[in-house]
């Protein structure tokens, strides 16, 4: 993976301290030019991954970098899915069946909605699991998926609810069917590692908020330090800036601190906060890789 990840929060409205803040953005990035825009400032500065949902303006992006593939040669797309809001909102209208319908692959339609149907009626769960990954992930055909990622309202679901398999199933089917690593984003990551442990995942990708005054961060901080600094699993931190409460050089030179977090991965809207949020990463990583080879 990448050191340096870009996140989409920006472009669907998504501000954890200010909804005012976030509701200007979500206006702004209306157009979807407006998004390439800023995809492709961070492109200009050397970030070559885009962290996304599976929102379905995000088809809209696929096709542009589908169409301009000579332009971004080595532009890459870790999708999140699923974008949980597109079936909260089908099941409330269509009912909980025929909402997982409506999200089936089109291709050979009669074929795919009889598959989702034994699927249903014999609670076959990894058949159905299948279905639905191949849906949300449809707009990605073509591009570079080297990882995709189950979105954390789904893994902490999961989580609660004790149902480990699932975890097994949705890596199983990443690897098999897209030849791509499974990634986790969860909001309590000692308690998935273990969980994915259990199951014989190793060295699992694990996106999670990590900052340095705890900003939704789950679960004793000892564990966390424990797992930063264990290397028992590929980290990616998120809300690393804890949604603004951070300066950006004191929230990043604490998290290049723990070298074992592979990634970082951060949102912007502006090419400046881009810029310096990508130097401050070079610098601190290049500054402690040092510390650790003296």
């Amino acid at each position: 993976m990448d050191r340096t990840l870009f996140g989409d929060n920006q472009f669907f409205g998504v501000n954890h301290m200010s909804e005012e803040k976030g509701r200007a953005q979500a206006m702004r990035f209306q157009n979807i030019k407006a998004v390439i825009e800023v995809l492709e400032s961070a492109y200009a500065v050397g970030i070559r991954t885009f962290m996304c949902t599976t929102h379905e303006r995000m088809a809209e992006v696929c096709d542009h970098f589908r169409a301009n593939r000579e332009r971004y040669p080595d532009y890459r797309f870790y999708p999140c899915l699923p974008y949980a809001h597109k079936y909260a909102n089908a099941a409330a209208e269509l009912g909980i069946i025929e909402a997982v319908r409506s999200f089936l692959p089109s291709e050979n339609a009669a074929s795919a909605l009889l598959r989702g149907g034994i699927a249903l009626a014999s609670k076959d769960i990894e058949a159905l699991a299948e279905l639905l990954i191949d849906a949300e992930l449809k707009m990605f055909r073509g591009l570079t998926i080297p990882v995709v990622f189950l979105q954390n309202v789904a893994t902490d679901f999961l989580l609660g609810l004790g149902f480990d398999e699932a975890f097994r199933i949705f890596a199983h089917c990443v690897r098999t069917r897209y030849g791509a690593e499974p990634g986790f984003i969860t909001m309590n990551a000692p308690a998935l590692l273990r969980k994915l442990n259990a199951l014989g995942l190793e060295q699992p990708i694990i996106c999670t908020n990590i900052n340095k005054i705890g900003f939704r961060m789950s679960g004793e901080p000892a564990a966390y330090d424990d797992l930063m600094r264990g290397g028992r699993c590929r980290l990616i931190a998120m809300s690393v800036f804890a949604s603004g409460s951070l300066r950006p050089e004191e929230a990043i030179e604490y998290v290049c601190s723990y070298t074992s977090i592979e990634s970082i991965v951060f949102g912007a809207s502006s090419r400046q906060n881009i810029i310096q949020t990508k130097q401050l990463i070079d610098r601190y990583t290049v500054s402690n890789s040092h510390e650790t080879t003296r």
